[in-house]
């Protein structure tokens, strides 16, 4: 397994237990392969960190990439937005963060991120 994006959705199925996004973290860690989580999918799903306790022990642990939305990657948002006709940064963010990976996206809204990149892996909950 190259690893795991998430995006918004699928942090807070995580956050939520949902069972399938524990079972695919805990195969990350096994293996070792990278998560990265985009800071943009990460400011929409983390709302109250003190009740939040698995999404906030998930970034808190070493293994999990955040991203930031810096200069590159938002003129990079900015351009996919544009070619794709929609105007959602996190998930252009996501979508960004993911090819740069190599890895598929765990989400709970797979429509949203196939407009911007059809050939993009993903794993709906």
């Amino acid at each position: 397994m190259p690893g795991l994006t998430f995006d918004a959705g699928g942090l807070i199925a995580l956050d939520r237990d949902d069972r399938r996004a524990v079972v695919l973290l805990a195969r990350a860690r096994e293996t070792g392969a990278r998560i990265t989580v985009p800071a943009s999918a990460l400011a929409q799903a983390i709302r109250r960190p003190e009740r939040q306790a698995r999404l906030s022990r998930l970034i808190r642990q070493p293994t999990p990439d955040v991203i930031e939305l810096g200069r590159v990657d938002a003129t990079n948002a900015g351009r996919l937005l544009a070619a794709s006709g929609t105007s959602d940064i996190t998930d252009a963010h996501v979508v960004i963060c993911a090819r740069r990976a190599g890895q598929p996206v765990i989400t709970a809204d797979p429509g949203d991120l196939r407009q911007l990149d059809p050939a993009l892996r993903l794993i709906a909950l």
